[in-house]
C-alpha cells in the first residue's frame, strides 16, 4: 500500500515523513504554514522559471515523485540528482513560445541513486527511488525464552 507523504505546491519538501503529526493541531499548523508558503513563493520565484506541484509517497520498497506534466513532450524533460536533491527541469512549447518549468525537492540519503527510474507516461512523470536495504522495513520475530 502506497502512502502519502507530502503533497507540495510550489517549494521545495523533504521525501522525509514529518513528525509533526503527533498533535491534533499539527495538521492545521501544517496546512496554514503550506498555504503561507505557496502565496509568498509567487514574490520569491523568478518569472521566467515557474515550478509546479509534485506528489511525494512511498511504500515498503521505494519513495516516488509525481508530476504533471502536461503537454510537454518526453524530449524537454530532464531529471538530475545532484547533492541530495532532485531537481526536474521541463520545457512547455506552445506555438512561439516556450515556457521552463523547474522544481527540486530533497532526497533522503537512504536511497540507490544508481537505481532511480523515471518514466513519462499521458502527461505524468513518475520518478522512482528505490531505498536501500538498510532502510527498509523489516519484520523482527519475537522469540520465546
Amino acid at each position: 500500500m502506497n502512502r502519502i507523504i507530502r503533497y507540495t505546491y510550489p517549494r521545495t519538501a523533504s521525501l522525509v515523513p514529518s513528525l509533526a503529526n503527533r498533535s491534533p493541531w499539527a495538521a492545521l499548523e501544517s496546512e496554514v504554514d503550506r498555504l503561507f508558503d505557496n502565496a509568498l513563493a509567487d514574490f520569491a520565484a523568478p518569472a521566467h522559471a515557474p515550478r509546479f506541484a509534485v506528489d511525494l509517497y512511498e511504500d515498503q520498497d521505494n519513495t516516488y515523485v509525481r508530476a504533471e506534466l502536461p503537454g510537454v513532450n518526453r524530449d524537454d524533460i530532464s531529471v538530475e540528482m545532484v547533492d541530495g536533491f532532485l531537481t526536474i527541469n521541463a520545457t512547455r512549447k506552445h506555438k512561439e513560445e516556450a515556457f521552463t518549468l523547474n522544481r527540486s525537492v530533497s532526497i533522503p540519503e537512504a536511497v540507490q541513486a544508481d537505481k532511480v527510474t523515471a518514466a513519462y507516461e499521458n502527461g505524468v512523470l513518475t520518478v522512482t527511488l528505490p531505498k536501500q536495504e538498510q532502510a527498509k522495513p523489516r519484520k523482527i520475530n519475537v522469540s520465546v525464552n
